[in-house]
């Protein structure tokens, strides 16, 4: 197989444009016999002659037409890369892989894809649906770009691996089933729920969150039944089988149940976006943090 050089072949496409050796060297920056040099070269390494005398000057063989024609295909391919990795470098062009726990996927990855498809068409978002805690393991092991995760989760702020931003401090909502006596009471407190039956998950963040945000209010939930998926607990409510602090995000869409916001004791989750350190610089990775704090600006 020949040996191509891309310089060599500039040179020799140069020539067929210019006309004469002399007017490739100025074009070039080179000399003459440097030119003569670089195409000889090229003749050998493609095992054919690619210049033949007329008179004075030299002409392209029909092997050295047949070789440019296929070179233009490739020199039609660099200058694609070069464009492509200008626009890389500016930040119109990547992927960026995005790990997010189950609520924060509807509500803050899907609308800022959105986004992104309008503003930065060249960007793309692989997302991996993951528990809230192991977002940041797959962080640190390079299997993610960006994590989404709750603050109670993420390792403590010290910690020198990541970057992280604050997205979202998520209102809690109260669900109720319908036709519950609080349903249309004004002022509703959640001190005023402490005797319901409460449906939250028997371990975790969630848990961790409700049992947390009762006793700030004065009791400890009484935990009727045991969920972890919104589907399940939103259906439970639903049927009568008790009480739930909702997140605003999750419970977006969702009917059968009566949503009530809490006036006074409002508890929230935070929502935070984390980074490995030192990639924040990254164009593409701030051009998706930039549409995740949109969305989330959007949701307070």
């Amino acid at each position: 197989m020949a040996e191509w050089d891309i310089r060599k072949l500039h040179i020799l496409r140069t020539l067929r444009e210019q006309g004469t050796v002399t007017a490739t060297a100025e074009a070039l920056r080179m000399t003459p016999s440097a030119v003569s040099q670089q195409l000889t070269n090229l003749a050998k390494q493609v095992g054919v002659p690619l210049l033949e005398a007329q008179g004075r000057r030299v002409r392209l063989t029909d092997a050295a037409r047949l070789v440019l024609r296929h070179a233009e295909a490739v020199f039609e391919q660099l200058e694609r890369a070069d464009a492509e990795l200008a626009a890389h470098v500016r930040g119109e062009v990547g992927e960026v892989r995005v790990g997010a726990f189950s609520t924060a996927v509807p509500a803050l990855v899907v609308p800022a894809v959105r986004a992104l498809r309008v503003s930065s068409p060249g960007v793309s978002v692989r997302v991996r649906e993951t528990e809230a805690g192991e977002a940041y393991e797959l962080l640190a092991a390079g299997e993610v770009d960006l994590a989404l995760s709750l603050a109670a989760q993420a390792p403590v702020v010290g910690d020198g691996r990541f970057t992280r931003v604050e997205l979202l401090a998520d209102p809690l909502d109260v669900a109720l089933p319908p036709g519950h006596e609080w349903a249309d009471v004004e002022g509703l407190r959640l001190a005023d729920l402490a005797g319901e039956s409460w449906i939250f998950g028997g371990s975790g963040p969630w848990s961790d969150i409700t049992r947390g945000a009762c006793e700030a209010a004065g009791f400890t939930p009484r935990q009727g039944h045991s969920a972890a998926g919104w589907t399940a607990i939103l259906a439970m409510v639903e049927a009568g089988m008790g009480v739930a602090l909702v997140p605003r995000t999750a419970a977006v869409g969702r009917g059968g149940v009566v949503l009530r916001e809490l006036t006074v004791d409002r508890p929230v989750r935070h929502v935070v976006a984390a980074v490995r350190r030192g990639s924040e610089a990254d164009v593409v990775v701030r051009r998706v943090m930039a549409a995740l704090e949109g969305v989330a600006a959007g949701v307070r």
